[in-house]
C-alpha cells in the first residue's frame, strides 16, 4: 500500500486506497454520536475492568486505561476535546485519544469486543438514562395534576362527546382523566426500561469472541440485569429503541389531546381556562392575541414523534442479522425523541400548575348545552318508564326547551309533565348541575367524592412510586 494513501487505521489494512472525501463524510457519526460519550467511557471502564479479572489485561494496563478514560471525559465535558470526523464515530474518537495518551495499552482496550456491541450497550445505556429522566418528568405533571384536581374537584363543566355537550362533568375528574393516561404511559416505559436492561457487551461483532471473558461481571458493573443471551441478535437488532418510541408516540398522542382542550379552552369561545403569560406569545400585528404557543407546539412536536417511530421500524424491517451499517441511522430519530418528549413533559408540568380556572365560564358551559338530559331519563327509569320510552319524552323535552329558550331546569312542572305525567317536584334535584355530578357516586364517576377518593389514591401511588427512589438516594 503507497504511503500516500492514508485509511482508518482500525480498519484500513486490507484496503488498498483511501476513502473518498466525501463518504468518510458521508459515513461518519461523530457529529451525532458523540453526545454517547459518557456511556461510551463508562462501558469501556467495565470492559477494562472484566478483561483485567479474566487475566488479559494487567492491573498496570487497567489503571491506565482507567485513569487516561477519565481524562477523556472530563476534556469533553469542559469542551477541550477536539473531535474529528475521519474518525467516524464516538468510539474511534476516544479509542484513537486514548491510544495517543498512553500507548500500546490503549490498544489492548478492544480486545474480544467490536464497535458493533460497543454501540449497541452505549445506546442501552444511554436510553437507560433517558427513560429515568422522562419517568421523572411524567411523575411532577402527575403531582402537578393531583394538585389542581383536587383544588377544582366541584368545580363543574360540560363533559363532551362529539365535542358536543353531553353531561356534567368536575373539572378535577377531566383532570385525573389525564392522570391515567400517564400512568400507563409510566407503566409502558418501566416495562421498556427492563427489557433494554441487558448487556450486550461481550456479543463482539456478531459471533462472540474467544477470549475468556466474562459477560455477566461487565454486566453487573454496569448495572444492567445480565447478558444478552444471542450474540447475534445482542448487535443486530434495536426492538429496545422502536419500543421506547413506540410508547414516546403513545404518551405524545395524550399531551397532544390535553393541549387540543387547553387550546380550545383557552379561546374566547370557551374561556374555561386562562394560560400564564408566560406560555404564550402575542401577535406581531393583532395587539389583542394571546397564543397558546405551548400546547400548540406539543400538539404539533407529536407527528414529529410519531415519525420517528414510523422511521426506526422501516429502518429495520429488511435488514439480515446480523449488524448492518443501516442501523447508523438509528440514533439521529431516537435521540429526537427523547428530547422533544422530555422537553414536551417539563413544558407541561411547569404549565399546569399555574392553570388559570375560570369557573363561572365552565358553569354557564355546562347549563347551556342541556347537560342534565340523562339524568331526567334516569329520573324516569327510576318511576318504571323503560329507557327507550324515557329517552323518547326527555328528547321532546329538550326540543320544547330549545324552542322556548330555556334549560331543563328552568321549565314548569306542568310543562315536564306535558312529556311524562309521572313527573313530580322532585325532579328539580335531579336536574341541577350539582345534583347531576353528586349521582355519578362510584369508582370512576364524576362526583367530587369520587374525585377526592381518586386524588387520594394517586397521592399514594406517586409516594409509593417514590419511595425505592428515596431509598437509592
Amino acid at each position: 500500500m503507497s504511503q500516500d494513501k492514508p485509511v482508518n487505521q482500525a480498519w484500513g489494512g486490507r484496503f488498498g486506497e483511501a476513502t473518498d472525501a466525501f463518504v468518510a463524510r458521508f459515513t461518519a457519526s461523530v457529529r451525532f454520536d458523540q453526545r454517547l460519550y459518557r456511556h461510551d467511557i463508562a462501558g469501556s471502564i467495565a470492559h477494562a475492568e472484566m478483561l483485567t479479572r479474566v487475566g488479559v489485561l494487567t492491573q498496570a494496563e487497567r489503571d491506565a486505561i482507567v485513569a487516561g478514560l477519565k481524562a477523556i471525559a472530563a476534556q469533553i465535558a469542559d469542551g477541550r476535546f477536539t473531535w474529528s470526523e475521519a474518525l467516524e464515530d464516538v468510539h474511534m474518537n476516544i479509542e484513537s485519544a486514548l491510544t495517543a495518551a498512553i500507548g500500546t495499552a490503549g490498544k489492548k482496550l478492544h480486545t474480544g469486543r467490536s464497535r458493533n456491541d460497543q454501540v449497541a450497550t452505549d445506546i442501552r445505556l444511554w436510553l437507560r438514562d433517558e427513560i429515568d429522566a422522562i419517568l421523572a418528568e411524567i411523575t411532577r405533571l402527575q403531582q402537578a395534576l393531583v394538585e389542581v384536581a383536587e383544588r377544582e374537584a366541584d368545580t363543574i363543566m360540560p363533559g363532551f362527546t362529539h365535542l358536543q355537550t353531553a353531561q356534567p362533568v368536575t373539572f378535577g375528574h377531566h383532570l385525573m382523566a389525564w392522570y391515567e393516561m400517564l400512568g400507563r404511559d409510566h407503566s409502558r416505559l418501566i416495562d421498556c426500561r427492563k427489557r433494554l436492561n441487558r448487556s450486550p457487551l461481550g456479543a463482539a461483532a456478531l459471533a462472540g469472541t474467544s477470549y475468556p471473558i466474562d459477560r455477566h461481571h461487565s454486566a453487573a458493573l454496569l448495572g444492567f440485569d445480565g447478558p444478552t443471551a444471542n450474540s447475534m441478535d445482542s448487535v443486530s437488532d434495536r426492538d429496545f429503541a422502536i419500543e421506547f418510541c413506540a410508547a414516546a408516540s403513545l404518551l405524545m398522542t395524550h399531551l397532544s389531546r390535553a393541549s387540543e382542550e387547553l387550546i380550545l379552552w383557552a379561546s374566547a369561545q370557551f374561556r374555561f381556562v386562562d394560560l400564564p403569560d408566560r406560555f404564550c406569545t402575542g401577535s406581531s400585528i393583532m395587539p389583542q392575541k394571546k397564543n397558546p404557543d405551548v400546547p400548540e407546539l406539543v400538539r404539533g412536536k407529536t407527528g414529529r414523534v410519531t415519525g420517528h417511530l414510523v422511521a426506526l421500524l422501516t429502518l429495520m424491517k429488511g435488514q439480515p442479522l446480523a449488524y448492518n451499517k443501516d442501523n447508523q441511522e438509528d440514533k439521529e430519530p431516537l435521540f429526537d425523541t427523547a428530547d422533544t418528549l422530555r422537553d414536551c413533559l417539563r413544558a407541561f408540568a411547569d404549565m399546569v400548575p399555574a392553570l388559570q380556572v375560570n369557573r363561572a365560564a365552565m358553569r354557564g358551559a355546562a347549563r347551556a348545552g342541556y347537560a342534565t338530559a340523562t339524568d331526567l331519563a334516569d329520573y324516569l327509569v327510576r318511576q318504571g318508564l323503560p329507557f327507550r320510552d324515557a329517552h323518547e319524552a326527555v328528547g321532546k323535552a329538550v326540543a320544547h326547551g330549545i324552542a322556548s329558550g330555556r334549560d331543563l331546569a328552568e321549565l314548569s312542572l306542568d310543562e315536564l309533565r306535558v312529556f311524562a305525567p309521572t313527573i313530580a317536584s322532585d325532579v328539580f334535584a335531579v336536574l341541577t348541575l350539582e345534583g347531576s355530578v353528586a349521582a355519578r357516586d362510584h369508582i370512576g364517576g364524576t362526583a367530587p367524592t369520587q374525585v377526592r377518593a381518586a386524588v387520594a389514591q394517586a397521592r399514594d401511588d406517586l409516594a409509593r412510586r417514590a419511595a425505592p427512589l428515596q431509598a437509592q438516594s
